[in-house]
């Protein structure tokens, strides 16, 4: 729980979950907050992750889950070209910047957004391709949004661990940092700072 998720307008499931999805993306671009591109690049855990690189691999999946959504066509599982895609999707090139693939993910988030709040209803549906993972078929915009929501958050764990070995910043200390929340008054519930 780093924020705060404002309650929902009554009866506004999709403000609720777009809520929560735009939450985790707060976390996955706190965690690139006041580094150095060296920095953001770097790979400090056994893991082959870096900060920048689950930045841009959610930014692309969220763009790829909203073409599939809209029904624009999705390459073969298995098309070498998408292959090469995915991979180089948790690596940014030496063209893209920090910077670069924020502003890609805040427009991203904003299609999103627009998308969902256009729609008549979330039980509108649209068609996944078969995976090896996944036998595809037809899903609702409200099973796609929760899948945002869960991968995205998943990613946002993986960045705060990165990040936090990288000059032991934590997830909490971005929020405050970054005036995502206000630092409560931690004496008022008897204790000091944590």
């Amino acid at each position: 729980m780093p924020t705060v998720v404002a309650t929902e307008a009554k009866g506004d499931e999709r403000g609720a979950l777009l809520a929560y999805l735009d939450a985790q993306r707060g976390a996955i671009r706190r965690a690139v907050h006041g580094l150095t591109e060296e920095q953001a690049r770097s790979k400090p855990t056994v893991s082959a992750l870096s900060v920048s690189g689950v930045l841009k691999h959610v930014a692309r999946c969220e763009r790829n889950w909203l073409r599939t959504m809209r029904g624009e066509p999705a390459a073969e599982f298995g098309d070498p070209a998408e292959i090469a895609d995915w991979e180089d999707g948790f690596v940014l090139r030496e063209d893209e910047t920090v910077a670069s693939v924020l502003a890609d993910y805040e427009r991203i988030a904003r299609d999103t957004d627009r998308a969902v709040r256009a729609l008549d209803s979330l039980d509108e549906t649209f068609t996944v391709q078969p995976a090896p993972w996944d036998r595809g078929g037809e899903r609702s915009w409200r099973w796609a949004l929760l899948h945002l929501i869960e991968e995205t958050a998943r990613h946002a764990g993986h960045a705060d661990i990165i990040r936090e070995s990288i000059d032991g910043k934590g997830a909490f200390d971005l929020v405050f940092e970054t005036g995502a929340m206000p630092e409560p008054d931690w004496s008022a519930w008897g204790g000091g700072a944590a």
